[in-house]
């Protein structure tokens, strides 16, 4: 009696332990059918990489190559289905999911898929028949399955039941049954039986149903697609998937890599819409979000939404794989059926980011945006709105404007013509007055449009000069011959190469120039010079070696790395009370979030007695709203 006892206590211990190894978390998709669900394309490099432990897969064959072993869970990467399969619309419905699901829940995936396997092929009571009525060439896929794909499939759905739930089943069938008026009843058979075989609820694990290739109407077998459009009338818990605008292989019978990855996440966004959770689409673009005041007028996107998400459309048909590269991060766009390309990114910080449409590898600028140079090229650009506290750089109703004017000038120093951007306050058109100059100069990669397009200098001016904080000025941009990608060389302060040639124009040609040309007060104590970044690095190398020259000097975010206040510009910064009577003002910042090293530099300059400002604008990084912000702060101390 006691040894029953004690049996039935362990039985029982056991069926607990088992049923609390069960997590409810851990949702299992059951994926089957022929050859666009086994994977024709040859997967690409970012299909090769794991997404991570939240995409698993039990694989349904052994493959030596990759230490998979049937029925033991490993991370999901191409190819999910047998070794020497291709990616498979499973791939990327995994990571749509994982995208959005809590990261509290994990999928699964169990995948047995044939090439050119009938409907029949997967019924219980057909697949006998079928095995010995199979082409030569699918005899091996078959054995690999035992010779009976849905027992393969079965078995290795009721181990993964030990671990997990079973939400859903995915299908990609009927190229072989084209035409068969039977094939939505066969289906219905397939799931009928995959229910009772492993306890399951309609209502709980629906079947979604891919269209196969439509290749613009021209799909070898597109006219299946009427009949898989029609299966819920058949299968109530059955949900289409669209193929619209999905990109084929040259046979337009299998989808090429990008367009199994957009049918897979169409898979992955029709589950999870049925699991309840709203799938954020790049299709999808909320009434709140209005058109980038940085798009070119006549187009509808890009468009920017009240939590600073960017909304892009991009018309490239004959395109594969198109992204949004904003500042070094890409994101992926989605194809629709008429060919545009539609991506949403992140959540961006307010400001003007940089960014590029990349086709193929290839970056090309957006012909909806304006157009900035940076990025050592002319690039697209979109702004994301500050609110009212970004007014000061917006420009004003009723108060007078000043004039952004184009010069072009002959350099001797380099022997050429060249371009220089000259601000001038709105009274400079009123009378014979002179007025104080600033040299601005804008960073690596940049030119001189930077400072107006970019920073929009102009209508900061204007704002500070009608509140009566600012001096009425000029203001002087030219390119600094930092326009072409920095190379390295000797760049110690004082010792420049990147852009040097600009000293020599600064000194012999550009002052004068802007001294012959406007009205200016043409001494140093009305002379000043500031640069963002490498343009902070010119401003050092020029202002402390001509101190006769300049009086006043800033550096926003300056690129001054590794400034020796001992030894630099022949111990300038040793002579602390000559540097502070002849330096009226020494203004330097950065912002909150880059590690430019401006920080320890003021640190430096204070501790050698040097009377240095500094500014930190909250929350930015080494981008425009930091410099838009640092200009704001440095040019009410100019010139008073």
């Amino acid at each position: 009696m006691r040894r029953i006892f004690f049996f039935v206590v362990l039985l029982a211990t056991r069926l607990v332990g088992a049923n609390a190894a069960v997590d409810e978390n851990f949702y299992i998709f059951l994926c089957f059918g022929q050859s666009n669900m086994e994977g024709a394309a040859r997967p690409e490099a970012e299909d090769l990489k794991s997404p991570g432990p939240r995409f698993l897969l039990m694989p349904a064959v052994d493959d030596e190559q990759r230490g998979r072993r049937m029925g033991e869970w490993c991370e999901a990467a191409a190819p999910l289905c047998r070794p020497n399969t291709g990616l498979t619309p499973a791939d990327w419905f995994g990571r749509t999911m994982i995208e959005t699901l809590p990261e509290n829940i994990r999928v699964g995936v169990i995948h047995v898929a044939i090439g050119g396997i009938r409907i029949e092929g997967f019924m219980p009571d057909q697949i006998a028949t079928y095995v010995k009525t199979a082409p030569g060439w699918m005899k091996g896929m078959l054995e690999a399955y035992g010779n009976n794909p849905y027992e393969r499939l079965v078995t290795l759905a009721r181990k993964a039941q030990q671990d997990g739930v079973i939400k859903g089943v995915l299908m990609h069938q009927g190229e072989s049954n084209t035409g068969d008026p039977e094939w939505a009843d066969k289906v219905q058979s397939v799931y009928d039986h995959l229910l009772g075989d492993l306890q399951l609820k309609p209502e709980e694990v629906p079947l979604l149903a891919g269209e196969v290739v439509q290749a613009n109407g021209e799909g070898q077998c597109v006219a299946m697609n009427k009949q898989i459009d029609a299966l819920p009338k058949t299968l109530h818990t059955a949900h289409v998937v669209s193929s619209t605008g999905c990109s084929n292989g040259p046979d337009k019978l299998h989808f090429d890599a990008a367009g199994y990855r957009e049918l897979g996440r169409r898979y992955g966004e029709k589950m999870l819409s049925l699991l309840g959770y709203q799938v954020r689409s790049p299709f999808a673009v909320p009434a709140d979000a209005v058109v980038a005041e940085t798009t070119v007028p006549g187009n509808d996107f890009p468009k920017v939404d009240s939590e600073g998400r960017a909304y892009f459309r991009f018309h490239a048909p004959e395109a594969h794989r198109v992204q949004v590269d904003i500042c070094g991060k890409k994101y992926e766009m989605r194809r629709d059926e008429q060919g545009v390309w539609c991506a949403v990114t992140d959540p961006l910080v307010v400001g003007f980011h940089y960014y590029f449409i990349n086709i193929g590898g290839a970056n090309v600028i957006d012909p909806a945006t304006e157009t900035f140079f940076g990025c050592c090229r002319e690039a697209g650009g979109i702004e994301i709105p500050e609110g009212q506290e970004g007014d000061y750089y917006r420009p004003q109703q009723g108060i007078a404007h000043g004039q952004v004017r184009s010069l072009s000038y002959y350099a001797t120093a380099t022997a050429e013509w060249r371009h220089a951007l000259v601000y001038t306050p709105a009274e400079y058109e009123q009378g014979k007055k002179h007025y104080p100059v600033l040299y601005l100069q804008h960073g690596m990669g940049e030119d001189e449009t930077g400072w107006t397009k970019q920073g929009r200098m102009q209508h900061i001016m204007d704002n500070l000069i009608a509140a009566k904080e600012v001096v009425p000025m000029i203001v002087v941009m030219e390119s600094g011959d930092v326009k072409a990608p920095f190379k390295g060389g000797d760049n110690r302060q004082g010792f420049s190469e990147y852009g040097a040639t600009f000293y020599k124009v600064m000194m012999q040609d550009l002052i004068s120039t802007i001294d012959s040309k406007f009205r200016t007060l043409a001494d140093r104590d009305h002379r000043a010079m500031a640069g963002l970044s490498w343009g902070g690095h010119q401003t050092f190398d020029l202002v402390l070696q001509h101190m006769d020259t300049f009086s006043w000097m800033g550096a926003f975010s300056g690129a001054i790395f590794g400034l020796d206040v001992k030894t630099a510009y022949d111990g300038v910064f040793t002579r602390p009370a000559e540097f502070n009577k002849r330096m009226h003002y020494l203004f330097l910042s950065c912002g909150s979030k880059e590690n430019f090293g401006t920080e320890t530099l003021v640190k430096s300059l204070r501790e050698a007695g040097i009377m240095a400002d500094f500014y930190v604008s909250p929350g930015t990084h080494h981008e425009w709203l930091t410099w838009r912000r640092s200009f704001r702060q440095f040019v009410p101390h100019l010139f008073k």
